[in-house]
């Protein structure tokens, strides 16, 4: 929990912005999506376009793809320990949110806190490092469902310097006891010579689980599937499962 006394009680929207700088800090809250209180447990909105404001999604679960502990597991996704702090859930997300005539719902992520820098550990010691983010999020499908893929950025930008000194647009071209065109490119040693700051895609699906239309607050729970940081190349990406819940507001 964040605190001795465990987790901080999940606070509506307008209780949490009520409370002051010093009543928030090191209890846990900020990094906490905020509830309704009342609402239907139903997707309640008309047809129409509306902008989807404050979205924020709070991880309750990370897992990664690993081989297991024992010997000869097949791969799985095995919980894990967080390293890093509690700082990884996004907010302020806003974007178009389209309800069609036949219910159907389409949200495009355009703006906001989109992207959390989180370390996990995973039980045989191994640390996984991510970048947990919606950028660029199209989804669609019904309330009770909408999913789509979004951008994965390098957990690394490209001027970032290896410790020997080596970079995508920065730094040597290889390390510098091993001149290039000798042992500089051989197989094992490219992946780490020629970094790789590429992008890559994940995928998430959101469902509404209670809706309040006097307010236009919105909160659901999500999945979502996506790779962790390669080190530049260097590493396999694993797979991280991020299951959570989320809150918003639509305005028309």
């Amino acid at each position: 929990g964040a605190t001795a006394e465990g987790v901080p009680k999940r606070l509506t929207f307008d209780e949490i912005q009520s409370k002051t700088y010093m009543e928030v800090k090191g209890t846990g809250t900020a990094n906490q999506c905020p509830t309704i209180v009342g609402g239907v447990e139903s997707f309640a909105f008309k047809a129409g376009k509306y902008n989807l404001k404050k979205l924020c999604l709070e991880p309750t679960s990370f897992t990664v793809k690993a081989e297991g502990v024992s010997k000869n597991a097949p791969p799985e996704f095995q919980k894990t320990k967080l390293m890093t702090r509690l700082t990884y859930t996004l907010d302020e997300i806003e974007g178009p949110f389209e309800v069609a005539s036949d219910g159907s719902v389409k949200f495009e992520e355009k703006d906001g806190i989109d992207y959390a820098a989180v370390t996990v550990q995973l039980p045989g010691g191994e640390r996984v490092p991510f970048l947990f983010t919606v950028k660029e999020l199209v989804a669609t499908g019904k309330p009770e469902s909408f999913s789509g893929d979004f951008l994965v950025p390098s957990y690394r930008g490209s001027s970032f310097l290896d410790p020997k000194g080596r970079g995508g647009s920065a730094g040597y071209d290889n390390a510098v006891a091993l001149p290039a065109g000798g042992r500089g490119d051989e197989e094992e040693l490219v992946k780490e010579n020629n970094k790789d700051a590429s992008s890559s895609r994940g995928k998430i699906t959101l469902s509404v689980t209670q809706t309040k239309p006097e307010t236009g607050e919105i909160i659901g729970v999500f999945e979502s599937l996506q790779p962790s940081d390669t080190d530049l190349g260097a590493k396999a990406a694993k797979d991280v499962k991020i299951q959570g819940i989320w809150y918003g507001q639509l305005e028309s």
